[in-house]
């Protein structure tokens, strides 16, 4: 049987083999390995201690990989992240529509809302970048965006700053490299929210009105941690730093432990967003939803009040799982969360 991760009654989270297998063969261990060349890091000490040595490299970071050829300095990829931050603050400043529905299938409900939320205004090119059915292949990606890039362009409808980046590209190269970046930066921020939301809604709603909605998310993120794993690539420093790791190993950090290692945490599998009331979120070992503290996620101030808000409406409007939806499954993907969760309208708000 599958490892649950809810603590809803007659609620059954199905977990990837693979995610299985992790929590099943390897729930406590500090350092274990994996593959010939891969040693697994769970523990919290030495989590801290290893990813503290170094910050992650070009190739080891999630979002800001080399974009056609061309690296992504983390001054660009800094002010690529506050411009999707301003468009996000821009969007949030409006309140949401009083008749929106947020019935139907999550997280892809959400995104829908979402990128029409902070992007609705973008030319329908870089709209069409927000499609999860480009997340299929990147040769499909790739694809819209070639051909978006050598479309002739309309100059002065962008509404979003980070759709200013394509508007301001003057040749194909730099046009196609602009919507790549429109693609890493403001897709992820629409997958994650609506993700993040689907999970906590699935893992504890209903919830008790007086549970703040940023423990709630906390929790859900504790046990489906947006980033479940971090790989650092080989270096001479981490066998000084442990000899059971060689010279020839990658190591795979995997808050997905971590994150219910009995010796951290009070009944670990259980949904308890009470206990962030006493937990400090960037102070709490073994804690990694956004990555470690040397270096977090550049978007986890854009993905946080945009998660709260829409997970605020939610549970005011009587938004929740559909009572006959007892299983949803966890596939094996970068950003982890349920495949599917059926909203409904359960009750109204009085």
């Amino acid at each position: 049987m599958s490892r649950s991760a809810t603590a809803a009654p007659a609620r059954t989270t199905v977990l990837a083999p693979r995610l299985d297998a992790l929590l099943r063969d390897h729930l406590g261990e500090d350092l274990f390995r994996l593959e010939p060349d891969l040693i697994g890091i769970a523990g919290a000490e030495l989590t801290d201690r290893l990813l503290g040595l170094r910050r992650a490299t070009e190739t080891e970071r999630p979002t800001f990989k080399p974009l056609h050829g061309r690296s992504i300095s983390r001054s660009e990829a800094s002010s690529v992240m506050q411009t999707i931050g301003r468009d996000v603050r821009a969007a949030l400043a409006e309140p949401l529509p009083a008749d929106v529905d947020l019935a139907g299938p999550w997280p892809l409900t959400g995104h829908q809302l979402l990128a029409g939320l902070v992007l609705g205004g973008d030319p329908f090119r870089l709209r069409m970048l927000m499609s999860r059915n480009l997340e299929l292949t990147p040769k499909l990606t790739w694809t819209v965006i070639a051909a978006g890039a050598a479309l002739p362009r309309r100059r002065g409808r962008s509404v979003t700053g980070i759709a200013g980046l394509w508007e301001r590209a003057e040749t194909y190269e730099d046009r196609r490299y602009a919507m790549g970046m429109y693609r890493r930066a403001a897709a992820p921020v629409c997958f994650t929210v609506s993700t993040l939301v689907a999970n906590a809604l699935w893992l504890g709603a209903p919830f008790d009105e007086d549970v703040p909605s940023r423990n709630i998310l906390h929790e859900a993120m504790r046990l489906l941690p947006p980033s479940w794993n971090m790989l650092r690539h080989r270096c001479p420093e981490y066998p000084e730093l442990d000899p059971r790791i060689g010279r020839d190993d990658d190591v795979l950090v995997l808050p997905l432990l971590s994150h219910r290692d009995p010796a951290l945490w009070d009944d670990p599998d259980a949904f308890r967003p009470e206990r962030w009331d006493a937990l400090d979120p960037d102070q709490t070992p073994g804690y990694l939803p956004f990555g470690h503290s040397s270096e977090r996620c550049w978007g986890r101030h854009i993905v946080m009040p945009l998660a709260e808000l829409l997970l605020d409406r939610l549970r005011e409007g009587g938004w929740e799982v559909d009572p006959d939806q007892q299983r949803a499954k966890v596939p094996l993907l970068g950003l982890l969360g349920v495949e599917e969760v059926r909203v409904r309208r359960v009750r109204r708000a009085l």
